[in-house]
Parts: structure tokens; sequence; C-alpha cells
């Protein structure tokens, strides 16, 4: 293949709310451990996102809002503001390259564990409904899924707050948007899907209510935030994190509506189904969604430079999310430019070696 045969709608400039990207590709977020025990970033971390660079847009790793919502060892946190100040040695070097970047905000909820917990106390859900999965990584082993807790009516304020706070703390470090996790069997989904929120009161039940939580998120962060630089990420085919739930597409479609209403940066899906799949139904597809969301759309998970020229041709996406590629080619763009071979898929085992290697010792093609 040559830079003349390649067709390049993936590597043209977009205009994302304000904010210009220099091409289409969107390096995902990608959880990688490499923040030690006190959940500070630091200079690997900045040196392994300047690498990739080169993309259109960057979105960090999913960064824990509070002590609560921790639940994967040795991920960063944006709940103090010795985190905050150190995220920003990592937001300069990414900005060095002329690059936006957005801050994901994440609460692990039930995919947590008692050890991460202050006191011990058991982990939080929208309902006391067990993951049901083989063991969770925690700071004292391999351990078993515990029951949580649900999260009583009067505390769901303060989960809220603490969003908040974190968007802020996110702004005070230099960051450009926040992008609300609310997938992968994460706090927020947990509340939005009927398999894992069995609430009796104004969260639980019909899908205004399963969506209320998200809404006062978004609603929080768009006090600190304009619209402009918030987006929101969905997993409706995803089963991890033991998710999946009958009425998936109904209630999709009916989060991605009501989100349309703000004028969000952008709605980011993984439509793709490499994550896994729950076989509830027909996978949701990008162009349902854009019928009932009008902003951008970031497609994500499984794409090839190929699949995504096609799915930004066709008008299905805006913006296309790289993960896996990303982490072992940190010239992914360039690579994509020239026409270059991409360096073989890594043993995933290195990933979270919590050190450099397999993080920023990957070879660039030239």
């Amino acid at each position: 293949m040559t830079t003349q045969t390649l067709s390049t709608a993936l590597l043209s400039p977009f205009d994302l709310g304000g904010l210009t990207l220099k091409n289409r590709v969107v390096m995902a977020p990608l959880t990688r451990a490499r923040a030690g025990k006190e959940r500070i970033p630091n200079a690997l971390m900045a040196e392994y996102y300047a690498q990739r660079a080169t993309v259109g847009l960057m979105i960090a790793e999913a960064t824990v809002i509070s002590k609560q919502a921790n639940g994967w060892v040795n991920s960063p946190g944006i709940y103090s503001d010795e985190q905050a100040q150190a995220w920003k040695q990592v937001v300069d070097a990414v900005h060095s390259k002329g690059t936006p970047f957005f801050l994901q905000l994440w609460h692990m909820g039930r995919a947590s564990h008692s050890s991460f917990q202050e006191n011990g106390q058991l982990p939080v859900s929208a309902s006391a409904v067990k993951l049901n999965g083989d063991y969770i990584h925690t700071p004292i082993g391999k351990q078993p899924y515990e029951t949580p807790r649900a999260l009583e009516t009067n505390e769901i304020p303060l989960v809220v707050e603490d969003y908040r706070r974190a968007a802020q703390r996110a702004k005070d470090a230099g960051f450009d948007g926040v992008e609300i996790h609310a997938a992968n069997g994460y706090l927020i989904d947990q509340f939005l899907q009927s398999k894992t929120n069995h609430r009796t009161d104004q969260y639980g039940g019909s899908l205004e209510n399963r969506y209320r939580f998200l809404k006062e998120i978004v609603e929080a962060i768009l006090t600190v935030w304009p619209a402009s630089r918030v987006g929101v990420r969905l997993s409706p085919n995803g089963n991890y994190n033991d998710m999946g739930s009958p009425d998936f597409r109904e209630t999709f479609l009916y989060v991605a509506q009501q989100l349309n209403a703000y004028g969000l940066a952008y709605l980011h899906i993984l439509d793709g189904l490499g994550f896994g799949f729950h076989e509830l139904g027909e996978p949701m597809t990008l162009a349902e969604l854009r019928s009932v969301f009008t902003g951008s759309l970031i497609g994500n998970c499984g794409y090839t430079q190929e699949t995504a020229e096609a799915t930004i041709k066709d008008g299905s996406a805006d913006l296309i999310a790289f993960g896996r590629p990303i982490i072992s080619n940190p010239d992914l763009v360039e690579r994509f430019t020239n026409g270059w071979p991409l360096n073989p898929p890594p043993d995933p085992s290195i990933w979270y070696s919590f050190d450099k290697e397999g993080y920023t010792d990957f070879p660039t093609y030239a």
C-alpha cells in the first residue's frame, strides 16, 4: 500500500465543538495501572501519552473520582489536589504535541472489592446484585467478587458531587474536557441496566428512573464544563463485568435520545463485539444511535484502518477510537498515513507490568 492509494476520511481534520482535531483517530481510554499505590500520575505516564499524541483526540485512562470508586490496582485518581497537580505534567506533555486531551471519570461500583474500600466496607452498586465473575485482582491478591451494598437514596447526591468535584479538578489540571464512563458494567452502567438495577426508589424501575443517576451526573458536570467539552461513553452490546439486559436496545436508545438534548461533545459507543457480546438480540449499531443522537459519534472496539475509514465515510461515525492497536503502535497515525504495517499484537501479560515494559517500550516504524 502506498500513501497515494490511502483514503483520507480517517486522517482528515475534524471540528469537535470548537476543538480542532488534526485527524479523526481517537486514543481510547486504556486502563494501564502505572500510577502506583497512591494513584498519582507520574513522568512515565507523561512519556506514554506523549508518544501517542499524534492522534486527533486523546482520552486518558479511566480515573477514579473518589476513594469509594477504586477497584483496580495502581489506576490513577482525580479526587485529591495532589493527584490533580500531578496530572498537569501529563496534560502538558500531550498539549506540547498540539493534541486535545479529555479525562475519563470512573466509579467502579460493584466491580470493586472491600479490600479497596475505606474500613473494609463493601463496594456499592445500584442494587445488591453480585457480579458473576471468576475473581478480581485486589491489593491482597485474587479474591472472589462480593455482593455489593445498594447505595441509599440519600447517598446518591454525594456520589454525584464526587463526579462534579473530579470534573473541576480535571479542569484545574488543564484537561480540555471530560468523558463520563457510563459503560462496561461500572457504576453508572449498573444504574442504567435492568439486570443490575432492581431499585424501587426514583432511581429504579422505569427507563426514566434508571437514567436519572447519569442525568444528574451530566447536569452537575455541566456546572463546571460547557456541554461541548463533555462526552459520555456507553456499551450497549457488552457483557464485560457480567452485563447485558434483555431490554438493552430500548434502554440505550432512550439514553442516547435524552443525552442528545445537551449538545455534548460526543457520544462514545463500544459498538464492536471484541470486548464481549451479551447475545440478547441483534447488536446495536452506530446507525441506530445516529437516528436519535445528532451530535458527534465515536465508534470503538475492533476497528481496523479500513473499517474505520468505511464507517466514517458512510456517516455512521465522525471519529473512531483505537485501543489495543495504539498500545503496541505509539505511531499508529503515522502507520495509517504511510501504509506501514502494524507491530504484532503484544502479550497482554505485560500490559500491566507496573513499569515501562509493555508501556513505553514499543518500537516506532521509522
